[in-house]
């Protein structure tokens, strides 16, 4: 059988001396040499052309037009900003629509050439021209950027296997956010409102924040997360507006979880110091007393909110209709704390035989940041002794350190009782 394979061809003296030149093959010598021709070309095309090579990407001055741009700037008008308040004869061919523009006047006008009326609704800010007042662009509703950042865009990397400890205050907080979410037509069959929000309140430590994240990586529902001195301000009714914008633009989503995490900074109960210092703190809460059951609707709207001082919050905030739900991360039992040290061993370099049963019963009335701190603790002490794993007594030496030695410095007598 005849090989069909074709031999390279002959190079002749010039293919030699550039491939002596460059150090390449028969064929990627020929390939560099067209492209390099192509690029020629294409730079005496530019030069002819009068592109120059710039940041600015501004022509040759030779092709430049100061009177066709002129004109082009006095023909095109700025436009005014509106809020469309009414729709006149929404089913008639002349339609009409009432605008406002503020601190000027109320108009009657109708649509541009480039909209349809589907395209504007009640409520909505428009772009009106300044000559006849038509609805030229709809626009998006205002929202602050500070509010537009709370949003979390990438799904935490927290999952409810690293929570440990806390399985039934978990079970509880899905029944409340993800069932309502997932499976809305069961309430509706049994003629009930799904729960409005859940409080988890408990010591620092205990995972609240952690099990937040995972509901955030758990559901496709958009989360925003809100820190709550963030909604502290210094003017009056910033406070109040932020938590306006907040709900505005949960609305406008298909679902939402709003998560307020130190809901204690604005939500404590109302009192008078005389001197008025509290008073926007008492605003800005009872802003959002009003969104958790005003007139408006919420929709898949969920709220959860965080706390480590339940005694200070104001009973209206508390009271079933805007917190339906109450779940208390306490400290965890011994196969909760068994369970958080596992988890925190996962990444970490140990001995096969660590019992780790036995460290938590070394550590009664523990926080799950307080075994996490034992287990980095015991890995300093193998980094100090220069040793690639870490074993059980590096273990017991981070216990006596940290939960002992740490005694004195609970900040929280009433939830931390150690022995």
């Amino acid at each position: 059988m005849e090989d069909t394979e074709k031999s390279p061809p002959e190079l002749d003296e010039d293919d030699i001396a550039l491939l002596k030149t460059y150090g390449l093959g028969p064929y990627s010598s020929r390939i560099k040499a067209v492209e390099k021709d192509v690029s020629d070309v294409e730079n005496k095309v530019n030069v002819l052309r009068g592109v120059r090579e710039s940041d600015t990407g501004l022509a040759h001055p030779s092709q430049w037009d100061f009177v066709a741009d002129k004109q082009a700037l006095q023909e095109f008008q700025p436009l005014q900003v509106a809020r469309c308040t009414k729709i006149v004869n929404p089913d008639c061919d002349d339609t009409k629509y009432v605008v406002h523009v503020k601190q000027v006047a109320k108009f009657v006008v109708g649509l541009g050439e480039k909209l349809s009326p589907t395209d504007v609704e009640e409520g909505m800010r428009v772009g009106i021209d300044r000559n006849k007042h038509q609805i030229q662009i709809p626009l998006p509703a205002r929202i602050d950027p500070s509010v537009t950042m709370m949003t979390v865009e990438e799904k935490p990397d927290v999952t409810y296997s690293d929570v440990g400890g806390d399985r039934e205050q978990i079970e509880k907080l899905r029944e409340v956010v993800e069932l309502p979410l997932l499976h809305p037509e069961k309430f509706v069959k049994l003629g009930i409102d799904p729960p409005k929000g859940v409080l988890l309140y408990g010591p620092p430590g205990t995972g609240k924040t952690l099990v937040a994240r995972a509901v955030a990586n758990r559901t496709d529902a958009c989360f925003i997360r809100v820190i709550g001195s963030e909604l502290v301000q210094k003017y009056v009714g910033e406070g109040a507006r932020l938590v306006r914008e907040i709900f505005q633009m949960a609305r406008q989503r298909k679902s939402c979880i709003i998560f307020f995490d130190e809901v204690d900074a604005f939500g404590g109960q109302r009192f008078d110091d005389g001197a008025g210092g509290d008073h926007e703190v008492q605003r800005t809460m009872l802003e959002l007393l009003n969104q958790l059951d005003g007139f408006d609707r919420r929709g898949n709207i969920k709220v959860i909110m965080a706390t480590n001082r339940p005694d200070t919050l104001d009973p209206a905030l508390m009271r079933p209709g805007r917190i339906d739900r109450k779940v208390e991360m306490g400290l965890p039992d011994l196969e909760g704390r068994t369970q958080i040290l596992i988890i925190h061993t996962r990444s970490m370099a140990c001995d096969r035989n660590i019992r780790y049963e036995l460290v938590a019963r070394l550590c009664p009335n523990t926080t799950g940041a307080d075994l996490r701190c034992v287990c980095t603790e015991a890995g300093m002490f193998a980094i100090r002794q220069r040793r690639k794993t870490v074993t059980e007594k590096d273990f017991l030496a981070a216990i006596t350190k940290v939960i002992k030695g740490y005694l004195k410095f609970s900040a929280t007598p009433e939830y931390m009782q150690y022995n």
